[in-house]
């Protein structure tokens, strides 16, 4: 009871620090045609997403390793503050205060990047530490909670970037992290007791260098590939080497290394490797799908943003029941290997039903399709932490969290570059059977950003062809989307089934006095 008590007191702060972390992710979409609009610099507009991808990505196995070698606590506190800086600096880009607009939108980019790396921290440690307070048995109902936040943020950062845009200024989407972050920070500086390390350790900082360009060179190649660059010219070819020769020197400076960021010895446990991989394929068919969602509700069915953001509440709704019942579940009973298997069924179920939509399917079965998808979703959002923890022992903890979260970023990552070229390449196959090659070519070239109002301006025969064309892009895409979701639960066939660990925290190595 004591221990729940202290849980619940420290929780209203890892779920604020969550909640930043996600919600900056989405929120700045709605936004960017104000941002671009004062501050120039349309060709470099996904570089705002990407930079602050980029720093979450490459810095979360960092942040992880960083955590279990000097405590959590002091390191949380510290991601947080750089989330906050880089919040200030990003609704500051532009002003006179730092020479103008005229180098505004470099400025919102590499100030991005910063928020980026202060986010990679706050979801990582908000992962390790509940893992630290709450023993694997009691951990599920906790990070069910933690799921069901996510999904919440994931819906609510559109419709709270139209809001503020609308309503105060594009700014106010940075400026609003500030006392959200300040309250997390006092909430977390009072309320957390952790134990602190007191180890001499050296940081294997060559590793982390490599791993970073490595990641680095991915993130780039899946953002330009077949967009900016061809996939085979010289730009994607040379990032390609890159990810080859540093990736592949990481393996050796990894086993030599005293404190190694990714230990390459958890990846011989079998548990540990097959949630990884689920991980990654989780996140290639989740974030890879649901990306192209809006866009098939904002230009097939002509909804509005706002509304389109409000038309993903079903798998919101259904995602957080599911993710609470699940984690009740496994703590009332100790077991867990049956949920990702029926989440990755699920979710093919979803993938399959969402590659049936077409030009004539109205909004509520759309929403009923994707509350489906929220149903397997909520089955897997925190079991692959969950499992992933529960395989390692106590002190690699946090490498287990950073692991988990990385690969699903990766996935991700991947996930929308592919099929991102699944639906360039079908969407201009389809208008050139319509409309011929010339034509097809200068609608294609909108890359996609096709705004209703000019659809509604078209003659009745080429917007017919256009919101078909649109339509069979995104079925190809879902049905892409279907092996993908398929491998997840034909993969949590093989995980065996460790007994979670009972009902106290696993006690640490080191020796610890309370912060």
């Amino acid at each position: 009871m004591e221990r729940r008590r202290e849980v619940m007191v420290v929780l209203p702060g890892l779920m604020l620090a969550m909640v930043l972390a996600m919600l900056d992710n989405m929120i700045v979409g709605t936004a960017m045609p104000r941002i671009v609009g004062e501050l120039g610099g349309v060709t470099h507009l996904s570089w705002v997403v990407t930079a602050y991808v980029l720093g979450t990505t490459v810095s979360t196995p960092i942040w992880g390793k960083i955590g279990d070698l000097y405590g959590r606590k002091s390191i949380f506190l510290i991601s947080i503050v750089i989330f906050m800086v880089g919040s200030a600096l990003c609704g500051m880009s532009g002003t006179a205060f730092l020479g103008g607009p005229e180098n505004g939108m470099a400025q919102l980019i590499a100030f991005r990047a910063l928020q980026g790396l202060g986010a990679g921290g706050l979801i990582v440690n908000v992962m390790a530490i509940i893992g630290d307070l709450v023993p694997p048995r009691e951990r599920g109902q906790y990070q069910g909670i933690t799921a069901a936040i996510m999904s919440l943020a994931m819906i609510a950062g559109p419709l709270v970037g139209g809001f503020i845009t609308d309503h105060l200024d594009w700014r106010w989407a940075f400026y609003v992290n500030l006392p959200v972050g300040a309250i997390a920070l006092v909430l977390i500086a009072v309320q957390l007791k952790l134990p602190r390390r007191r180890r001499r350790v050296s940081i294997d900082w060559l590793g982390a260098a490599l791993l970073s360009v490595g990641i680095t060179a991915l993130v780039l190649i899946t953002t330009w590939g077949g967009n900016d660059y061809d996939w085979d010219s010289p730009q994607i070819l040379g990032l390609a080497a890159l990810a080859v020769v540093t990736l592949a020197l990481f393996v050796p400076v990894e086993r030599r290394a005293e404190e190694p960021i990714i230990p390459l010895q958890l990846f011989r446990n079998r548990e540990f490797t097959l949630v990884s991989i689920m991980g990654f394929l989780l996140g290639f068919a989740m974030f890879g799908a649901i990306t192209f969602l809006p866009l098939y509700q904002q230009t097939v069915q002509g909804s509005s943003a706002t509304d389109s953001g409000l038309l993903l509440l079903p798998m919101m709704g259904a995602a957080m029941v599911v993710s609470l019942a699940v984690g009740k579940a496994i703590t009332a009973t100790g077991k867990y290997k049956v949920y990702p298997i029926l989440g990755g069924a699920i979710m093919a179920v979803a993938m399959w039903l969402l590659s049936l939509m077409g030009v004539s399917t109205p909004s509520w079965q759309t929403g009923v399709f994707i509350a489906v998808l929220g149903v397997g979703m909520g089955f897997l959002m925190q079991l692959t932490m969950l499992i992933a923890q529960n395989s390692v022992e106590a002190r690699d903890l946090g490498v287990a969290s950073s692991a988990s979260t990385f690969f699903r970023s990766i996935g991700g990552s991947f996930g929308v570059s592919l099929f991102g070229a699944v639906f360039s390449n079908r969407f201009l196959s389809e208008l050139t059977g319509r409309f011929g090659e010339q034509s097809a070519g200068q609608i294609a070239s909108g890359g996609g950003r096709i705004e209703p109002a000019a659809m509604a301006a078209m003659a009745p025969q080429a917007r017919t062809g256009l919101l078909e064309s649109l339509s069979a892009a995104m079925s190809s895409v879902f049905w892409w989307a279907i092996p993908f979701a398929v491998a997840v639960p034909v993969l949590a066939v093989f995980i065996r089934e460790i007994p979670l660990r009972g009902s106290e925290p696993a006690p640490s190595e080191e020796p610890a006095h309370q912060t």
